[in-house]
């Protein structure tokens, strides 16, 4: 009996560990209560989160409030009830809610308790708001759209300036032939 409860501390260990890992890596972590998921379901919705470069795991309350205490995380034991998956993010903030938000569509069971953004935790209704974000690929877009509509104005600006110079000096080259001939 003694030899299973270290086993089962040192699990714990390193349940904890792969959590703050999680944690640490993460730009974004939402917190979900699947209740009511299948394991079916559950594969479905991982299949759905992994397109965005997001992951998510079932973890344990207790083991989850370790580890974001470790991180620094504090507020999140609110959240930390019933059954817990968290949908960690690590380069588009808004992908993972966006693809919880549709999975929720066809798997109404699929609540979002709240998130973690920058160490700031957050309520459901700002992880719905993150949700409505623009994706990173959109907001590069966008840039990149500003800026060559800048570019552009700007050499049209230039070539009418060196056209101005040029009909400028065509003139005047016209009137300086026009002098020698008379």
């Amino acid at each position: 009996m003694s030899g299973t409860l270290p086993k089962s501390r040192a699990r714990k260990g390193e349940e904890i560990d792969q959590i703050e890992r999680w944690l640490r890596g993460a730009q974004v972590a939402i917190l979900t209560d699947f209740r009511g998921l299948s394991v079916h379901q559950l594969t479905q919705l991982r299949g759905q989160l992994r397109p965005s470069g997001s992951e998510i795991h079932v973890v344990k309350n207790t083991l989850t409030r370790i580890a974001a205490a470790r991180v620094g995380i504090e507020g999140l034991t609110p959240m930390l009830v019933g059954p817990t998956a968290i949908a960690f993010g690590r380069d588009d903030v808004a992908a993972p809610a966006r693809a919880l938000e549709d999975a929720a569509r066809t798997l109404p069971m699929l609540q979002v308790k709240g998130g973690v953004l920058g160490g700031r935790v957050m309520p459901a209704a700002e992880v719905k708001r993150l949700a409505g974000l623009p994706s990173r690929a959109q907001l590069q877009a966008q840039l990149v759209g500003n800026i060559q509509g800048t570019l552009s104005g700007f050499v049209g600006v230039l070539n009418g300036a060196v056209s101005n110079i040029v009909y400028t000096l065509e003139a005047r080259s016209a009137q300086l032939e026009a002098q020698q001939a008379a």
